[in-house]
Order: structure tokens, then C-alpha cells, then sequence
């Protein structure tokens, strides 16, 4: 377990160096010159890093979890099939329609506007459980030290 502390230390220190380094050759060329080639740059990075995250969460999170308890890995099942239904949901529920006059701009597809309404939907699928979870964790604390 030690060598994979050393291991993740050294791979997390390349990635931190590698973003020091996009962010000031940013600087430097400055962000807007090259057609904002900078932020395009940083954006993909950024997207490299989140991948890098999810795929270690998952990975190492699957490992743990079928050497600890082998039947958590059928929760994790039925919690992904809810996750990809909450999805599909969304993606139905979102219209796909263009609502502004776009001027002197690239009109977006449909297919980008489906995407884009339908992760709008999943923002506020989120924000909405948010709140119910708030509401029902302080009902169920509350019940709880009355007894």
C-alpha cells in the first residue's frame, strides 16, 4: 500500500506541474491572442484532469468495494441503471429548440441543443434533490432527538 501512495504522489505531482506550466504559457501568450488558443488549451486540460478523476474514482472505488463486500457490486449496478434513467429522462424532456435569434454567430445543431437542454435538465433534477434532501435530513434529525 505504501508503493501506491509514492505512486499516486508522483503521478498527482506531474499533473500539477503539467497545469502550472499550460497556466503560464497562458499567461505569457496571453489568452485572447491565437483565437483564445490559451483557453481552448486550458479547457481540454481540464477535461483530461476530470476524466483522470472519475476513472480513478471508479476504478479504485470498484477494487475496494469487490474486495471488501462482493454484493455492493449489484448496488453500484442498480444505482448506475437509476443514474442512466434519470439520464434518458432528461434527454426526453428536453426540447432541443432554439429560443434566441442567433446574429453573426455558428447556429448550434440540434443535436448540440438537445445535449445542452438536457444537461440544463439534470442541473435542475439535481438542485431539486438537493433541496429535498436538506428538507428531509433536517425532518428525520429532528424527529431523532426528540425520542
Amino acid at each position: 500500500m505504501k508503493n501506491y501512495n509514492k505512486i499516486f504522489k508522483i503521478v498527482m505531482w506531474v499533473l500539477v506541474a503539467i497545469s502550472v506550466v499550460l497556466l503560464v504559457w497562458g499567461f505569457l501568450t496571453g489568452f485572447e491572442a491565437n483565437d483564445g488558443r490559451g483557453v481552448e488549451v486550458l479547457l481540454y486540460w481540464a477535461y483530461i484532469i476530470l476524466a483522470i478523476a472519475i476513472l480513478a474514482v471508479v476504478i479504485f472505488g470498484l477494487i475496494i468495494s469487490a474486495k471488501n463486500d462482493p454484493k455492493s457490486l449489484v448496488r453500484l449496478g442498480i444505482g448506475l441503471a437509476a443514474i442512466a434513467v434519470v439520464c434518458f429522462i432528461a434527454y426526453l424532456l428536453a426540447p432541443g429548440n432554439m429560443p434566441l435569434q442567433w446574429t453573426n454567430a455558428k447556429l448550434p445543431s440540434a443535436g448540440e441543443l438537445k445535449l445542452t437542454d438536457t444537461i440544463l435538465n439534470l442541473t435542475y433534477f439535481a438542485g431539486a434533490l438537493s433541496i429535498l434532501a436538506i428538507i428531509v435530513g433536517e425532518i428525520v434529525m429532528a424527529i431523532r432527538n426528540k425520542k
